[in-house]
């Protein structure tokens, strides 16, 4: 989910409910306590150089039953952090605590935000000989030379 489309589901909602991917809830006196522009400058371990933008959402759970979160309060600490920070339209990451800080994307469906399953990937897998991946192209020259053959004895 990029960042319009959250301001978009904020303003359908009476509350604000965010469903983790096993099915359980954050609690509802959940706090928003971030919203950052992330950069992200890495080498793959094909050595191709890359850079990723989002915005990161930070929830935090507290001890203080009685705080609900209303969307347009939401709303509001969004779009002061747009303002400020000169965000884009960019993907939306959230950030949780469980075992340990967890990263999710974002999805809403049914009035409901759901954070959604992130999965690490390697992005050079025809370089680094991963079953399945594309092979790397060659191009092959024709040439006069004759072709290696069994009988020619270069092999």
């Amino acid at each position: 989910m990029n960042l319009q489309s959250l301001l978009q589901h904020l303003d359908e909602v009476d509350d604000l409910t965010f469903v983790l991917p096993n099915g359980s809830y954050v609690p509802p006196h959940f706090h928003l306590t971030e919203v950052g522009l992330v950069t992200k400058k890495y080498v793959d371990c094909g050595g191709t150089e890359r850079e990723e933008q989002l915005i990161n959402f930070q929830l935090w759970s507290a001890d203080d039953y009685d705080h609900r979160l209303a969307p347009c309060k939401a709303s509001g600490i969004v779009e002061r952090a747009q303002e400020k920070l000169a965000l884009e339209n960019l993907d939306i990451e959230v950030e949780y605590q469980s075992d340990t800080i967890g990263r999710y994307g974002l999805e809403f469906s049914n009035g409901r935000f759901l954070l959604t399953a992130k999965q690490t990937d390697c992005l050079a897998k025809d370089k680094c000989g991963i079953p399945g991946a594309e092979p790397a192209k060659i191009d092959l020259v024709e040439s006069s030379a004759p072709s290696c053959s069994p009988e020619s004895g270069c092999c």
